[in-house]
């Protein structure tokens, strides 16, 4: 059986750290321990986890959560089957169609479905209003991020494309060309995101990232200084700043930075 750690369900899922320990606290998932008291989760605590989330976000009650994924991880497949594998709500019962058999699991009344594509592998989500088909791209586009970059960056362009606002897509597309070796293209997209979504704290650090691996210091500095201001609490946004003063041989700025970093980081001087 395939297993997941922590940063594979941040990555596929969108979950912070802080919501998956949570849910693990409540007992709602309970992934087996691996090397190093490492969580390791499967297939079924995926979509377990997935549905969790959207659940508590959706306001249901937790003794109704709590039987609607006993029920739900009971009858899950162990892997992705060949038919594809689409949970959705109709009326007040939550029905799992695999292949040609459907089931019901108990549930409260919400619209929410998660459609698994058995060609490649991915877990998404669709909610049902008019911005279904961007988030529908972009949670496809995250889960091919691993094995086809160009079709995850394909799959981010239709995200955008469908709800030019959606800044994640943008955030993941910039990344991706980022990581790929497009720096050009990257800054584009980060520069397009920032007009349609205006200067978001994380958009903005990742342009100053790029702007810093591309050599322009004093252009990353700048954006860098525009992510603070969106977010004073970004703590890698002050490490890398204090590291560019220290380069631009400007060691007051660098050490107040510096500080701010360590501060943020819980970090005590020796």
């Amino acid at each position: 059986m395939h297993q997941y750690g922590v940063r594979d369900v941040e990555r596929l899922l969108r979950l912070p750290r802080s919501t998956i320990r949570a849910l693990i606290a409540t007992g709602m998932v309970t992934p087996e321990r691996g090397p190093r008291n490492a969580w390791l989760f499967s297939f079924q605590d995926l979509i377990v986890l997935r549905t969790a989330q959207a659940l508590v976000a959706a306001k249901v009650p937790h003794r109704r959560i709590t039987r609607s994924l006993r029920e739900l991880r009971r009858h899950l497949p162990d892997f992705m089957p060949l038919s594809g594998l689409s949970i959705s709500a109709v009326g007040d019962r939550v029905v799992v169609k695999e292949g040609a058999n459907r089931w019901q699991a108990e549930s409260g009344q919400y619209l929410l479905a998660f459609d698994g594509d058995p060609a490649d592998g991915s877990l998404s989500v669709i909610e049902r209003n008019g911005a279904a088909s961007a988030k529908e791209w972009f949670e496809r586009g995250m889960a091919l991020e691993s094995r086809d970059a160009g079709a995850a960056l394909a799959a981010y362009e239709r995200a955008v494309a469908a709800h030019p606002a959606l800044v994640e897509a943008h955030i993941n597309m910039g990344r991706l060309l980022h990581e790929t070796g497009h720096l050009a293209k990257a800054e584009r997209a980060y520069r397009s995101a920032i007009k349609a979504c205006g200067p978001d704290p994380v958009l903005l650090y990742n342009l100053g990232v790029l702007l810093d691996d591309m050599k322009r210091r004093e252009e990353a500095m700048e954006v860098y200084k525009a992510a603070l201001r969106g977010d004073p609490a970004m703590a890698d946004c002050h490490y890398n700043l204090a590291l560019l003063c220290e380069q631009l041989k400007r060691p007051k700025e660098a050490i107040r930075y510096m500080a701010q970093y360590r501060r943020l980081m819980g970090i005590r001087s020796q």
